[in-house]
């Protein structure tokens, strides 16, 4: 991919168990704190062909030894499962997604084309990028719909639908720690050049990608509702505090104005593209 931050290969801790790293230009969490244990939940897998670079940073973080408990996916897009295959080789662990991800990962059904007519440059890329589906069968646990994460049992997940139809975000109520996938992101990911430079910006999931913008905006009022003070996106630098809590006030209030794209809102449609 001819797309890569500023930020890629940085890694920091946002909170002493939660670890933020970026993969290029998508963000994949370690969930674990090293000073107890070497063992770890991974969430979402990173861009293809970036197996190797993750596992020496959960190496790096967690010792040589390091075990993950499980990995649990947002959802299936390629910057998310990228480097899934490899990485299911290098560590015997299961996968965990939400039922209505199941066609993505199992070979059923690929992703429907972009919408390459969204406004910015990586938009208009969008039809270069890969979305056919993937087949991890054997290692697929499908979650319940009670919001327990089997491997993560301080943590619910919050189904979060829009961007896909099974996409999830994860929150911890003791320190409100939301992981949102791409819910929201915190930079315009249809801008080349934001993207490289992580300006920081809150909006929406990424528009040639989104699938139903009527369940996006409702799961931006869902995440909202939660009063996070901390939000991790699958894409740009994390957010907290006010700052966030006022950014997500913008966001929701003027999801549909800002963030569906102008040929979608003109078809007059804002379920399907």
């Amino acid at each position: 991919m001819p797309l890569t931050s500023v930020t890629s290969g940085m890694g920091f801790a946002v909170v002493p168990d939660v670890y933020c790293f970026c993969d290029q230009i998508v963000n994949i969490v370690f969930i674990g704190n090293p000073r107890e244990s070497n063992e770890f939940v991974l969430i979402d897998a990173g861009m293809p062909g970036s197996d190797e670079v993750i596992v020496s940073e959960a190496k790096k973080r967690f010792g040589e030894n390091c075990k993950p408990l499980g990995i649990v996916l947002t959802h299936g897009h390629f910057d998310h499962v990228g480097a899934l295959y490899n990485l299911l080789n290098e560590w015997d662990t299961p996968v965990y997604a939400h039922p209505l991800e199941k066609p993505y990962l199992t070979g059923k059904s690929d992703y429907p084309p972009p919408n390459p007519k969204a406004e910015g440059l990586v938009a208009k890329m969008s039809p270069l990028f890969p979305r056919h589906s993937i087949d991890i069968s054997s290692r697929l646990t499908l979650l319940s719909d009670d919001g327990i994460i089997p491997c993560l049992p301080n943590w619910r997940y919050i189904h979060t639908p829009g961007h896909t139809p099974g996409h999830i975000s994860l929150f911890r109520e003791i320190d409100r720690v939301l992981i949102a996938g791409d819910a929201i992101t915190t930079v315009e990911q249809e801008s080349l050049y934001d993207v490289m430079t992580q300006k920081q910006e809150m909006h929406g999931p990424p528009a040639y990608f989104t699938l139903d913008w009527e369940a996006a905006e409702k799961s931006v009022k869902k995440i909202k509702s939660l009063h996070p003070q901390v939000a991790i996106s699958g894409h740009g630098l994390p957010m907290t505090g006010d700052e966030l809590q006022n950014n997500l006030n913008i966001l929701a209030d003027n999801f549909i104005h800002t963030e569906v794209p102008e040929n979608i809102k003109q078809s007059g449609d804002i379920t399907l593209f």
